[in-house]
């Protein structure tokens, strides 16, 4: 007779896949793992840094069908009441938008985590607002927890951010637009010694420090934010405990940083083993 006992939390994350590993999809379902949750992906493209063209990106997206079909084994071998929280990353396009938020609006999701990816190197100018205009209509609306960056943060505010009293009235103003718990990072982008964040939900506004740790972007760190306060929320954090254990997590990742031939690290997200 087998012994059952009760399953992980579940987590799952939509997003586009980057093959080095040190963001997107595989950085995802590793912070999903370091933290203790069942990790499943939906893949919406597929990037691929370019060597011989300054490590830009190559896009392809996946078509839509094949994102569906995804979504429909994922949601039909578990149900929708056993995926405890969602993470969308990036999609790439109007119809990867318009797909991945019909599927979610059917399945309603208990926590559903944005990381608004406005922008991929690579792509037409005009396609890229295209796909910016679709994310903020069609998937800010549905989230309860979203992770813009600096520039993310500006642009779903309609702020120009460069001090932590503008990142303060950014967060708030995207709180008020989408309802959804706001984790706005400001990160090495704002003067200082710390790298600031700024939390805000219907209970208030916290923020969140930690000291710089090099003054260059890591690759992997938006992706892993956002993954963490995931797994937090699918385990029962709440929205606050869940961004102040991610900050943690991802600070944790950028100190034990991966250096490669590109001119950015990419975080490891096993860093707080040590």
């Amino acid at each position: 007779m087998t012994e059952t006992t009760a399953h992980p939390a579940m987590t799952l994350t939509i997003a586009g896949s980057e093959a080095t590993g040190g963001a997107g999809a595989q950085a995802d379902l590793k912070t999903f793992q370091e933290l203790g949750t069942f990790g499943m992906v939906a893949l919406t493209c597929i990037v691929s840094f370019n060597p011989q063209d300054n490590w830009n990106h190559r896009f392809v997206p996946v078509e839509t069908q094949v994102i569906t079909d995804q979504l429909e084994a994922i949601f039909g071998n578990y149900g929708p009441e056993s995926l405890d929280a969602v993470k969308l990353g990036m999609m790439g396009s109007p119809a990867t938008i318009s797909t991945v938020a019909a599927a979610v609006s059917a399945r309603r999701p208990k926590h559903l985590v944005l990381d608004p990816v406005l922008i991929c190197k690579g792509q037409e100018p005009g396609h890229a607002q295209d796909t910016d205009n679709a994310l903020k209509a069609e998937l800010l609306p549905l989230a309860t927890f979203v992770t813009p960056n600096h520039f993310e943060t500006e642009q779903l505010s309609g702020m120009k951010v460069e001090t932590l009293e503008d990142l303060q009235a950014a967060a708030a103003e995207i709180h008020r637009i989408s309802g959804a718990a706001v984790l706005a990072k400001g990160g090495i982008r704002l003067a200082g010694a710390d790298a600031v964040d700024v939390f805000v939900d219907a209970e208030g506004m916290e923020v969140l420090t930690a000291p710089k740790i090099g003054e260059h972007a890591v690759s992997g760190a938006g992706c892993s934010l956002a993954a963490a306060v995931t797994a937090e929320l699918a385990k029962g954090a709440s929205p606050m405990d869940a961004a102040r254990s991610a900050k943690a997590f991802v600070t944790a990742g950028i100190r034990q940083r991966v250096a490669g031939n590109t001119p950015f690290d990419a975080l490891w997200q096993g860093g707080l083993r040590r």
